[in-house]
């Protein structure tokens, strides 16, 4: 029975009768059939005022996506970068401890958490394109599973990273500061793991403003709340882990809200023991996309 499970494929056909009718009508095609364009396709191109003009109409539509999508990655990338600048504002010791810690420890956390969500990008896509849109969900909770398995791994580098530091030629009060700072920042490892699935989950439905909206949202409070807690308060580096901590975790219950409120109906149905079925074969797709990444 393990052996069947595992030479499952990850999307298999629901209506295999539907499916070979399918097929024997594609089969049974003459072989001169030609290309019929749609509603959706371009009209052919005579000349370059036409071209111009579709040029501009499938701009449009490009940065309707990548717009909101740019701005998302931009906000996310500047809540450790605002850290930073505050950080260095309380102290040349601090500075150096945030900037170490977010190049080295969050940074390569980073990186793999990205690289082993990815694999939902290719699911998601065949999810869509065989019309069984309630799998994303699942796939999206088969990912959870899988990057907070992979975010307890590397938490063992966020625990032991001030002797990591020392190791590779860091100075002994940065390396302990640093050190300090990266097992404070433990939530925002597994914070990732939830945030990366529900962006693909998102972006797969072209729900690209939304992430937008929350992240910028998050920006806001990130700089404000920097400024009181490090600066105001004099929190210090504490400060800093305690506010990058909570933006990530508002990123991550905010589109998460958004997912259960309704507006995702068809591709969330709930929470699913589906989940921890075939996690073998999800394991191997995202360690090929974390692989391709790097």
């Amino acid at each position: 029975m393990a052996m069947e499970d595992a030479e499952q494929p990850l999307l298999s056909p629901r209506l295999v009768g539907e499916d070979s009718h399918h097929q024997e009508q594609l089969l049974s095609r003459p072989s001169n059939t030609t290309f019929t364009p749609g509603i959706d396709d371009i009209p052919p191109i005579n000349g370059v005022r036409d071209f111009f003009r579709e040029y501009l109409i499938e701009s449009k539509k490009l940065w309707f996506l990548a717009g909101p999508a740019i701005f998302t990655s931009l906000c996310r990338y500047s809540l450790g970068a605002i850290t930073q600048v505050f950080s260095g504002q309380v102290g040349t010791l601090a500075l150096a401890a945030v900037s170490v810690e977010n190049s080295v420890i969050a940074g390569f956390s980073l990186g793999v958490m990205l690289g082993m969500g990815s694999a939902l990008e290719t699911l998601c896509g065949q999810a869509f394109g065989a019309g069984q849109v309630d799998m994303l969900g699942v796939y999206m909770q088969r990912s959870w599973v899988i990057l907070n398995s992979t975010a307890l791994m590397l938490s063992l580098l966020y625990i032991f990273a001030a002797k990591f530091l020392r190791v590779i030629g860091q100075t002994e009060s940065i390396s302990k500061a640093a050190g300090m700072f990266a097992i404070w920042m433990l939530p925002q490892l597994f914070a990732y793991a939830f945030n990366f699935p529900m962006a693909k989950f998102l972006q797969a439905q072209s729900k690209i403003m939304v992430m937008a909206v929350i992240a910028g949202v998050a920006l806001v409070l990130h700089t404000v709340l920097s400024w009181l807690l490090m600066l105001k308060l004099g929190w210090g580096l504490v400060g800093a882990a305690v506010v990058l901590n909570m933006s990530w975790i508002f990123i991550v219950v905010a589109q998460f809200l958004y997912i259960i409120s309704g507006a995702c109906d068809r591709t969330w149905t709930g929470f699913s023991w589906k989940a921890f079925q075939h996690l073998w074969g999800f394991v191997r797709l995202s360690l090929a996309s974390a692989v391709m990444l790097w």
